[in-house]
């Protein structure tokens, strides 16, 4: 039974062969049938439950609780680069890894003193044509290059796929690329001694990609002069700001001319870069927003433990049943509680970026001072969010259309098996039928014939279409 109602005929099939009768009843056929529907429609009106969050008024309360609380974290906590506490431990675990990555490549070096001869190691191991600083070099007056900027400016130096296009095009042709003033530059024969290593051209690639990997390690915490003066130095850009610089590149390629606002967001990104906002502190703009998805993971599935243990008898708990009702992933409800966390925990620092944007501006609204305090990992999560709402909704929508229809269908199959099973009391094949197996007995017949004269009556054949007797029946197949 599908979405249109057919009719169907009730008839009795009665075969013979050698090894005796055989008897079917469409109305057991079609019992069945309708019973396996009804269990398909079923499964159409539940599956609505798995797009429906159900989430209660303490389930609302206790998400935006977690978004107001790492929020606050956020202000205090991670603030903007040179005024971080996170900043500062994210500092130091880059450092560290830096120092990490330089043994694994030195192995006969245990330990190094310090950052700096890590940095130095690091940067000697992996050298690369375009890491021109602007200091002394033709950087400085062709491109304005400097300490600060060369990492931003140098789209070698940006961890991107465009980045490391860029980087096997330079280390291929022993060039460096430059976009400045929203113009994409080169400089060609960028350094007189570089020569790629690899004997084909399968292994100038893998060298060209290890010294982009190792090149970008051995600047991410810094540069060996930064270390040895004891300062923060200049990491990579973030990977969530280089599209500014990825714009101007291809727009410069395709010969597209470059607008005004992309040179101002270009602008706008190679501001907060000089600020320190690098690698390093987006990933301390990460530790608030994940401690808060954790949060709220981790409520929900508490909560949902509490009542599994209250609600199923100890006879019937399992590990299975427990994990069923209380994983934190999967199910449309933790991702609402999930969106009311991250959309408060936004509202939170989009309203102390604002607040100390115009402080910064005495009056007036400072946009570098707000987008160093914007916490942009939180606002790309909850974007995702939003997303999977906005596809909940949809999916919703058409769900609900569906189930609303197999609903109405759940209806007509009830009535419909309601009146199989009337008929088939009516109609007591099992019964009234077994005149079948007299038919195998030659001394039976007058009993046989008993039966099927009270089958014909009770099925309402007229009197005279009644065979009665076996002379009746001789009569009827001879044509008399």
């Amino acid at each position: 039974m599908g979405k249109t109602m057919t009719r169907k005929d009730i008839f009795l099939d009665l075969s013979i062969d050698d090894d005796g009768f055989g008897f079917s009843t469409s109305i057991a056929d079609a019992l069945a049938q309708a019973e396996a529907e009804l269990v398909v429609l079923n499964d159409t009106v539940d599956s609505i439950k798995k797009l429906k969050p159900n989430c209660d008024k303490l389930d609302y309360a206790l998400a935006a609780s977690s978004g107001a609380l790492c929020g606050v974290i956020d202000i205090f906590l991670v603030g903007k680069p040179g005024e971080s506490p996170l900043g500062d431990i994210t500092d130091k675990w880059f450092a560290n890894r830096t120092m990490d990555f330089a043994k694994l490549f030195h192995p006969k070096k245990k330990n190094f003193d310090s950052l700096e001869s890590a940095l130095r190691f690091l940067e000697n191991e992996f050298k690369v044509p375009y890491d021109q600083t602007g200091l002394g070099d033709a950087g400085r007056a062709i491109f304005d290059l400097n300490a600060k900027n060369h990492h931003f400016k140098s789209l070698a130096h940006n961890p991107s796929l465009l980045g490391l296009f860029f980087s096997m095009l330079d280390q291929f042709t022993n060039s460096s690329h430059f976009v400045t003033d929203g113009q994409l530059v080169s400089l060609q024969k960028a350094d007189e001694k570089w020569e790629l290593r690899g004997g084909n051209v399968p292994s100038k690639l893998f060298c060209g990609f290890t010294n982009w990997i190792g090149h970008l390690i051995s600047d991410v915490a810094g540069s060996q002069s930064s270390a040895r003066a004891g300062n923060r130095g200049m990491g990579i850009p973030s990977p969530l700001w280089t599209w500014t610089n990825d714009i101007i590149a291809i727009k410069a390629k395709l010969g597209l001319s470059v607008t005004e606002t992309d040179k101002a967001m270009n602008e706008l990104a190679l501001n907060i870069f000089e600020k320190g906002y690098d690698t390093r502190f987006q990933v301390a703009q990460a530790i608030p927003v994940f401690l808060n998805d954790l949060l709220v993971r981790l409520i929900y599935a508490i909560r949902r433990l509490f009542s599994y243990f209250s609600e199923t008898p100890k006879a019937d708990r399992s590990f299975a049943l427990m994990w069923k009702k209380c994983e934190p992933f999967s199910n449309p409800t933790v991702k609402r509680m999930l969106t009311v966390a991250h959309g408060t925990f936004c509202l939170v620092d989009i309203g102390d970026a604002v607040g100390r944007a115009f402080i910064e501006g005495g009056g007036s609204f400072n946009a570098v001072e707000f987008v160093l305090r914007l916490n942009v990992v939180g606002v790309g999560r909850f974007t995702i969010s939003l997303y999977g709402e906005t596809k909940r909704a949809i999916s919703y929508s058409r769900a609900k259309r569906e189930a609303d229809f197999a609903s109405k269908e759940i209806t007509i199959v009830n009535n419909y098996i309601e009146g199989l099973k009337i008929l088939s009391l009516k109609y007591d094949d099992a019964h009234l039928l077994m005149f079948i197996d007299d038919f195998e007995k030659s001394d039976a017949y007058a009993e046989a014939f008993g039966k099927s004269s009270a089958l014909a009556e009770l099925r309402n054949v007229p009197a005279n279409k009644i065979l009665k007797s076996k002379s009746d029946i001789d009569k009827f197949f001879g044509g008399k």
